[in-house]
């Protein structure tokens, strides 16, 4: 059982989270720094989960427009973002963001956060990003955004061969480093790439 100290220590606060949302989330440590290249632009993020990517990017983002399919996920986050102080700065869309008709439901996106859910499958699992097994599929959903924006942050799971990237449009792959432990990685396109190539974040 996740403990309140736990949540604090990962997220920054005394958030609400259960183990799943615990295990999903993003660090603070990342989502801060990941937040930076989205200062003063209008953001879509999918995937909300407990909210706590969704607060981060609040903090420096313009406006932040979230999608959660779950709708008790999407309450759990509504509930998050107003004890971070950060409620107004966040729209809450419960909805597939596959399904969405974006120009009609968010009249300006200029960049958007895409973190899919990879959670733990089981020992034998094996992580894919062409023919993805995240939820939703992180090729069909890189796709489909970035028909709508070219300003796009992907998060991936450490474990998929950096190989399937290859064939993707000009970005940068960023890895994200917990001491010597790679945690995720950070694929960065249009306008939020720094260089491209490969680069590393260490905490």
């Amino acid at each position: 059982m996740i403990t309140a100290e736990q949540i604090k220590n990962k997220f920054g606060a005394c958030y609400i989270a259960d183990d799943l949302t615990y295990k999903m989330g993003i660090d603070l440590r990342f989502s801060a720094h990941l937040a930076l290249r989205f200062k003063d632009l209008v953001v879509l993020e999918t995937c909300t989960g407990g909210g706590f990517s969704a607060i981060s990017l609040a903090r420096y983002a313009s406006h932040v427009y979230t999608v959660e399919i779950d709708k008790s996920r999407m309450q759990v986050a509504k509930r998050n973002a107003k004890i971070a102080g950060v409620d107004q700065k966040i729209t809450f869309i419960n909805d597939d963001v596959l399904q969405i008709d974006f120009r009609k439901a968010i009249p300006k996106i200029e960049s958007a956060f895409l973190d899919p859910d990879w959670a733990d499958r089981g020992k034998n699992h094996i992580y894919r990003f062409i023919n993805s097994n995240t939820q939703p599929p992180s090729d069909v959903l890189l796709c489909a955004i970035m028909s709508i924006t070219p300003n796009i942050t992907l998060i991936q799971p450490p474990y998929i061969n950096s190989e399937e990237f290859n064939h993707l449009p000009p970005h940068e792959c960023e890895q994200l480093y917990l001491g010597k432990s790679h945690e995720l990685y950070c694929l960065h396109f249009g306008e939020l790439i720094k260089f491209t190539g490969t680069s590393r974040y260490i905490v």
